[in-house]
C-alpha cells in the first residue's frame, strides 16, 4: 500500500470546514477511489479559538500559513484564504517552491499571477490545482484539462457567479428593484457584506480569465477583461426583456477571432426560451465551443461549502493518483502572450434604453445622431410617462438596433448626451443569440 498523502489545509472558513466534513464523513471511501489514503496533517486560519462547528485537535496549528506550507510535515499545501496577494500569495509561492503540491479555490490569486505559478509548479514537478476556482462545483477545469483537449475551443462563456444570477432571476419573478433583491442576496448569505466583487463583474471577470487561458493556450490576463456590472440594470429593463422574448443574464465570455481575443464580462439579453436562459437563481453554467465535439455546456452550484469542497477533494484525489498536468494545459512556457482582438460588429445588436424629455424634436435628434453612425434600427418605442426623475413630463425611449460597432453605438449615445435631453445615464445592453 502506497504511503498517505498528507495534506495541510489553510482558511477554515465555509469552505475549509466543507472539506473536512468530506474527510470526516467519507474518509474510506476516498482512500479506495485515490488508491491510498489522504491525511489532513496540519491547518492554519487567523483566529485558532474561533467556533467553527468542527473538531480541529488532531492537526497540527499553525499560525503562520507560509510557515505551513513549506512545512515537510505535508506534501500538499491547500490554499483556501483567497485574495490576489498577502498571505495567499505568499504562502502558495512557499509552498511550490519547496516541492510542495499546491491546491487552491482562489480565483483572483490565479487570474493575476497564473502565468508565474504555473511555470514554477512545472520547475518543481508538482501540481497546481484550481477546479473550485472556476465555478464552484463545476467540473470544468478537468473537462477542459483533459476530456476536450483533442479540440480547437473557438468561444467559451457562461453565466458565472451565482449572487448576479439569483438577483437577476429575482428581479424577473418578483419586479422588485434592484437594491430590494440585494438586501434579500445579503441576508441569505448569497452576497457579501460588500458586494461589489460580485455585482460589479469581477468574480466572473477572474474566472473568465483562466477559462480563456485553458481554451486558447494564453497567459491569463484579467487587466484586458472587459467588465460591467449589474449595478444599472433596473426593472424596467427586466420588463423590456420579458416583452422582447428574452432574459438578461450577467455573461462572461471569451472568444477567438482574427485579430485577437474578445474576453468580456456584461449584463446581455438570452433569448428567453435558450438553455442559457433557463439557470437560474445561484445556478451557474460555463459553455464550451470546440471544432469536433460541438457545444457543450456544464451546469450546477457555482459556490457554497460542499460544492467546492467537492472540487477540492477532486483535486486531491487527482495529486494521490500521481496525476500532474501542466495548469493551464500547455506548458507555462509555451502559453501566448494575450492580444485583444479590434473591435468589431457585435452580431445580436443592442438594446437601448434613453429616458428624455418630453419635447419636440428629441425623437427626431436621436434618429439622426443614430444615422450619423450608420446605425441601422430593428424597432423603436416611445413611452410616455410622468417624469420620475424631474417635474416635467418625460418619456421612454426603447431602441433595438441590428448587428453594428460598439464604438459607433458609443458614439451616437454620447453625441444624444451632449444635447442635453436625458434624463440620467443611458442604458445600453448587448443580444446574444445563444
Amino acid at each position: 500500500m502506497s504511503k498517505p498523502l498528507k495534506i495541510g489545509i489553510a482558511g477554515l472558513g465555509t469552505v475549509g470546514i466543507g472539506l473536512i466534513n468530506i474527510f470526516n464523513r467519507h474518509d474510506e471511501i476516498i482512500e479506495a477511489k485515490a488508491g491510498r489514503a489522504i491525511q489532513i496533517k496540519a491547518v492554519s486560519a487567523r483566529d485558532k479559538n474561533a467556533n467553527r462547528g468542527a473538531d480541529l485537535s488532531a492537526y497540527q496549528w499553525f499560525s503562520n500559513a507560509t510557515e505551513m506550507a513549506a512545512s515537510p510535515e505535508i506534501d500538499v499545501y491547500v490554499e483556501l484564504i483567497g485574495g490576489e496577494d498577502g498571505i495567499a500569495y505568499d504562502s502558495v509561492v512557499a509552498a511550490l517552491k519547496a516541492g510542495k503540491h499546491v491546491v487552491t479555490a482562489n480565483k483572483a490569486l490565479l487570474a493575476h499571477h497564473g502565468s508565474m505559478l504555473a511555470a514554477l509548479a512545472e520547475q518543481h514537478n508538482v501540481a497546481l490545482n484550481y477546479e473550485a476556482a472556476v465555478a464552484g462545483g463545476i467540473p470544468i477545469v478537468k473537462t477542459m484539462r483533459e476530456s476536450l483537449t483533442g479540440n480547437e475551443v473557438s468561444r467559451v462563456y457562461g453565466i458565472l457567479n451565482g449572487t448576479c444570477n439569483y438577483i437577476l432571476t429575482l428581479m424577473e419573478q418578483e419586479g422588485r428593484p434592484f437594491d430590494d433583491i440585494l438586501k434579500d442576496a445579503q441576508d441569505e448569505g448569497y452576497a457579501e457584506a460588500d458586494p461589489t466583487t460580485d455585482i460589479g463583474g469581477f468574480d466572473a471577470a477572474h474566472k473568465l480569465a483562466l477559462l480563456t487561458s485553458l481554451s486558447f493556450g494564453t497567459q491569463p490576463s484579467f487587466k484586458d477583461v472587459y467588465i460591467e456590472g449589474i449595478e444599472d440594470i433596473t426593472s424596467e429593463d427586466i420588463a423590456a426583456a420579458r416583452d422582447l422574448g428574452y432574459r438578461i443574464k450577467l455573461l462572461g465570455m471569451s472568444q477567438m477571432t482574427d485579430s485577437g481575443i474578445e474576453q468580456r464580462v456584461h449584463p446581455a439579453m438570452v433569448p428567453k426560451h435558450s438553455t442559457i436562459a433557463e439557470v437560474s437563481g445561484v445556478t451557474n453554467c460555463v459553455a464550451v465551443k470546440g471544432d469536433f465535439v460541438g457545444d457543450v455546456m456544464l451546469t450546477g452550484p457555482g459556490a457554497g461549502a460542499g460544492p467546492t469542497a467537492s472540487s477540492v477533494m477532486g483535486d486531491l484525489i487527482d495529486i494521490a493518483r500521481g496525476l500532474v498536468v501542466p495548469p493551464f494545459i500547455n506548458p507555462a512556457k509555451d502559453l501566448k502572450p494575450y492580444k485583444n482582438a479590434k473591435t468589431r460588429a457585435h452580431q445580436g445588436g443592442y438594446y437601448i434604453r434613453l429616458d428624455v424629455v418630453d419635447q419636440i424634436g428629441v425623437l427626431a435628434a436621436i434618429a439622426t445622431h443614430m444615422a450619423e453612425q450608420k446605425i441601422s434600427l430593428k424597432s423603436i418605442v416611445q413611452k410616455l410617462e410622468e417624469g420620475g426623475n424631474t417635474d416635467k413630463e418625460g418619456a421612454t425611449i426603447v431602441m433595438i438596433t441590428h448587428a453594428t460597432l460598439e464604438q459607433s453605438i458609443r458614439d451616437a449615445l454620447a453625441a444624444i448626451q451632449k444635447d442635453g435631453h436625458l434624463v440620467g445615464k443611458p442604458q445600453m445592453i448587448r443580444i446574444e443569440q445563444l
